[in-house]
């Protein structure tokens, strides 16, 4: 794949609305860019966690156990909906339970299932000579996407409140609750 290609394809998944997504923008919205940045290493070693073993054996291990793809995305989707429901059920007393912390952020990205296919569909082998330098070209995107995502949750910091903050907090919800159904349907498509 060439560069151009691996570098469109890598940035419109990870430009996508995503439970990782949704986190640092609510991340953004609660305590501004410094908390996001603050919560890039975790973003970026989630996906690290998942994407490098992915690359040097999850393709063999997913041929000989399928069902371990759909073990991933079920555990994804529990995980999501986990999100979902706390972010949901949260008012304003609740604001320190809600705070979108280094863990929650590694968790979320290591199941995330943009990691199947950034590991299994779009890195190369580590054995190929741009094996490396994709790498690093796929970590410089994570990092440049998550603020941009951070960025987006600043913003609507502006003039907000308690009510701007748990309507926020709602959204993103109803969002990863979406995500996660699309994520069991999908399985039960398979």
């Amino acid at each position: 794949m060439s560069y151009a290609t691996f570098l469109s394809a890598v940035l419109a998944l990870l430009l996508a609305p995503g439970p990782t997504n949704t986190l640092m923008a609510l991340a953004g919205a609660q305590r501004g860019m410094g908390r996001v940045l603050r919560l890039m290493p975790a973003e970026l070693g989630g996906y690290l966690t998942t994407i490098l073993p992915l690359t040097w054996a999850g393709a063999e291990v997913l041929h000989r156990w399928p069902a371990a793809a759909a073990g991933l995305k079920l555990a994804a989707a529990a995980w999501v909906m986990v999100l979902a429901a706390k972010l949901w059920g949260l008012r304003g007393a609740d604001e320190a339970g809600a705070e979108v912390g280094a863990r929650r952020v590694w968790l979320t990205t290591v199941l995330n299932p943009k990691a199947l296919i950034f590991g299994l569909v779009l890195l190369p082998a580590p054995s190929a000579a741009d094996y490396l330098p994709k790498l690093a070209l796929f970590m410089a995107l994570v990092l440049g996407v998550a603020t941009l995502w951070g960025g987006a949750g600043t913003l609507t910091r502006a003039g907000g409140g308690a009510h701007r903050q748990q309507a926020i907090r709602r959204a993103a919800s109803v969002w990863l609750a979406f995500v996660a159904l699309t994520l069991v349907t999908g399985v039960i498509r398979a």
